[in-house]
């Protein structure tokens, strides 16, 4: 892989240095050791719903290779908090690595997803990747999801996706059927393509149910109060991200991000006497941030992953104080990160999932205005490890950011 160079590309009309621009974290994906204790971690106490389950057997259809039953519960999981087809990723690691869909040995993240603003602008970028001799992993239209994407790995092996385009999840709860996935493509598409609509007036014309699909239920009963609306919980997540990765070579890892997915510097600090990097797409403080290996075991987390943390942010401090009371109710181990290694976050809390993978939840986001400048750290709140006050007073920028769109439910 060369490292990319600058270069002016136009997207939509303005120029940038890549011809491409990410807006958010679309979704993240992991690999388990325990699939069934991670699906109730995820989709009981966290919230997710499954919105498709990816059955290699087809049903018991297709025949699977012994090796591959050896490793349990063969099933890919997509799971959602809102609207997007899926947010959330679950895969078997041992099943991965049978198959040969693991590049790290390490590495238990099998995606991590960013949204671009247009097919184009994936195309545009698979074309510009590959002119730069960049190793594209995958490139087309995944299903289930409906996603149009391209694939590459960053010096560490994480898989990041660029994509456009995911199904929606409307208000009766229904995935696209089965019927539907007739249009998954393997290779970069020709433009232009037919529109979403178009592909359900087809499939309207040739008789599809549009109602048979996958539709999940809820396990817990809903007698949670959360601010208004009974949910089995007593918090929502309302946004995923920021991812928070461990790498080998931190330099190189920020030259990636920044140089071909087009990140920009935020912050950095200096914990333990390492460099931990802090980077951004849209305006919120972070989406990405890069600690050094050596930090793993310092800070005493899982020691044969690099996955650091993933983010969920809850929709605001009161639910974030009950689902620490609710998480530790139902036997997580909740953990504290020092504060300097949570800039712009606010209060935070880490929840270890049944694998060992840290999920940091949060109520804040600092958001970077026109200027591209952080609140300077002299005027952020003072976080003290264990204090979780009644009440906070509001920041200039509390509750601004990315909203939810669509009910919590």
């Amino acid at each position: 892989m060369d490292v990319a160079t600058k270069s002016t590309s136009t997207v939509g009309g303005v120029r940038m240095d890549q011809p491409f621009k990410i807006r958010r974290l679309g979704h993240f994906g992991l690999n388990f050791y325990r699939v069934p204790e991670a699906l109730h971690f995820y989709k009981d106490l966290m919230g997710f719903r499954i919105a498709d389950i990816n059955d290699m057997t087809h049903g018991g259809t297709v025949a699977v290779p012994e090796e591959y039953r050896a490793c349990g519960d063969l099933n890919g999981y997509f799971l959602r908090y809102a609207h997007d087809h899926h947010a959330f990723v679950l895969y078997n690691h041992k099943l991965r690595k049978a198959m040969g869909r693991t590049t790290h040995e390490h590495v238990t993240v099998n995606q991590i997803t960013w949204q671009v603003g247009s097919l184009a602008e994936v195309v545009n970028a698979f074309r510009w990747l590959s002119e730069r001799n960049f190793k594209i992993r995958r490139t087309g239209r995944d299903m289930p999801g409906s996603n149009w994407h391209v694939y590459l790995n960053d010096p560490d092996g994480h898989q990041n996706e660029l994509y456009y385009g995911i199904e929606q999840i409307g208000w009766n709860g229904f995935s696209k059927p089965q019927e539907m996935h007739d249009r998954e493509f393997t290779k970069s598409p020709d433009l232009p393509q037919i529109s979403e609509y178009a592909e359900v007036n087809a499939a309207l014309e040739s008789g599809v149910d549009l109602l048979g699909g996958y539709r999940d239920t809820e396990t817990l009963p809903a007698t949670h109060d959360v601010d208004g609306i009974l949910l089995g919980r007593p918090f929502k997540v309302v946004k995923l991200g920021p991812v928070n990765l461990f790498v080998e070579d931190l330099a190189k890892a920020e030259a990636f991000y920044r140089d071909t997915l087009g990140f920009v510097r935020t912050e950095e600090v200096q914990y333990a006497g390492h460099r931990v990097v802090y980077l951004r797409n849209n305006t919120e403080h972070h989406s990405l941030a890069l600690y050094p290996i050596a930090l793993r075991s310092i800070l005493g987390l899982r020691a044969d992953t690099t996955t650091m943390a993933i983010g969920m942010q809850l929709a605001n401090y009161q639910q974030l104080r009950n689902a620490v009371t609710f998480l530790r109710s139902h036997g997580v181990e909740l953990r504290e990160l020092p504060p300097e290694l949570t800039p712009g976050m606010d209060h935070t809390i880490l929840a270890i999932d049944p694998d060992g993978h840290a999920v940091q939840l949060y109520w804040s986001m600092e958001q970077i205005g026109w200027d591209g400048r952080p609140r300077p750290a002299e005027l952020r709140r003072s976080i003290v490890p264990g204090s979780w006050p009644d009440e906070l007073d509001a920041n200039s920028d509390s509750y601004t950011g990315e909203p939810l769109l669509g009910p919590w439910s």
